[in-house]
């Protein structure tokens, strides 16, 4: 059994978790979301405990294996990392290393990409920059808008590819693709503030029993 905590929010949020609570191998043990979030009342029906306070190493539960950053904007500080048996992953609507920042899709469109993807990768200190865990690639048609693109293709991308990366953890693997730094693309966020960074970095270590490929 994979302890999780998700933090999430929005439809996106919402999706993930019903999408890991439906898995036999999968126990939440607590949601953190905005206060009113529609994920609040998604994880009280599964009977998941919901925080809404900062994620802090002094607080949050302990004996958990995984965190799930699902379209969340909490920084995951190495210490609440190294307090993760395995540690924590998030999903990322472009093909990382290329259109790191908040406003990925938004950036695709403005660029007249041909091909966008999503990203699993493991959250390091480095924002959008830790190793990728599963990844796909979808084609931008001539008409897709920031909304089309998100919601028909890497919304539910993100879903699967996060299943994904739970079905590897479950069997042992942790798929762990450094990313090339020389290809990374970064642009700033349009309307959004500069993410907030509590507590200090801290570095972690390998879960026992796990396999990391490369």
């Amino acid at each position: 059994m994979i302890n999780v905590i998700l933090a999430a929010q929005r439809s996106f949020g919402r999706a993930v978790l019903e999408s890991i609570a439906a898995r036999n191998d999968v126990r939440v043990v607590a949601v953190y979301c905005p206060p009113a979030d529609r994920v609040a009342d998604a994880a009280r029906r599964i009977g998941a405990p919901v925080r809404h306070d900062e994620l802090r190493s002094t607080t949050m539960p302990s004996g958990c294996d995984l965190l799930i950053a699902a379209h969340s904007h909490l920084f995951v500080s190495a210490a609440v990392r190294n307090r993760l048996r395995i540690g924590a992953i998030g999903y990322h609507p472009s093909l990382l290393p290329i259109h790191r920042g908040r406003d990925a899709v938004k950036w695709t469109i403005r660029q007249r990409d041909r091909v966008a993807g999503g990203s699993v990768y493991w959250l390091t200190d480095n924002i959008d920059a830790g190793p990728i865990a599963a990844q796909e690639h979808c084609v931008v048609a001539p008409d897709d808008t920031a909304s089309t693109l998100w919601r028909d293709k890497l919304f539910p991308m993100g879903v699967r590819l996060i299943d994904r990366t739970l079905d590897d953890i479950a069997a042992g693997r942790l798929v762990m693709v450094m990313q090339d730094e020389a290809s990374a693309t970064w642009e700033p966020s349009l309307d959004s503030p500069p993410l907030f960074r509590p507590e200090l970095p801290q570095l972690g270590a390998l879960p026992p029993g796990y396999q990391v490929i490369r």
